[in-house]
């Protein structure tokens, strides 16, 4: 099940975007960010015997008027490959539309599955100087190597 986020999450949001962060492979995010932006985040939680586990978690950041952003996605490895990713992406992206946004855009180092998704590759440049905020505070800046990748809602490519 998807639901907003929630105060009561983020410690558990930040457990999971902190174990991927730790392994390179999105950008971590402090408690202060997490609490800050709460607004901006979905989980996804399975019901246990030790009751509600958060096993996804998502952001969608609105950067601009007609340009928003994914980011934050991670997926507990248990929980990978079992649509859970899918699921909070095609979230955002119905929540983009309800709010009349044409484009979407992500930061990633799995561009397949945002190819999947119907988000095109796109080169960083294009995209404006106001997204690279959180850029400049990662420890990869300069030297990022993650893809950038768009969506729109016309369904043309970037």
């Amino acid at each position: 099940m998807i639901r907003n986020a929630q105060m009561r999450d983020v410690k558990a949001m930040y457990e999971l975007l902190d174990h991927f962060a730790d392994k390179g492979l999105l950008l971590g995010r402090s408690l202060s960010s997490l609490y800050d932006q709460l607004r901006d985040f979905q989980v996804f939680v399975e019901e246990g015997d030790a009751g509600e586990e958060i096993v996804g978690v998502c952001a969608l950041h609105i950067c601009w008027e007609n340009l928003a952003e994914i980011r934050s996605l991670a997926v507990k490895e248990s929980a990978q490959g079992k649509g859970v990713g899918r699921q909070l992406v095609e979230s955002c992206l119905l929540e983009v539309e309800s709010l009349g946004i044409k484009q979407v855009f992500t930061l990633t180092y799995q561009p397949d599955f945002f190819r999947h998704r119907g988000f095109d590759p796109i080169d960083k440049k294009e995209l404006p100087h106001k997204v690279w905020s959180d850029c400049i505070n990662c420890p990869k800046f300069p030297d990022c190597n993650e893809e950038a990748m768009i969506w729109n809602s016309s369904g043309d490519k970037a």
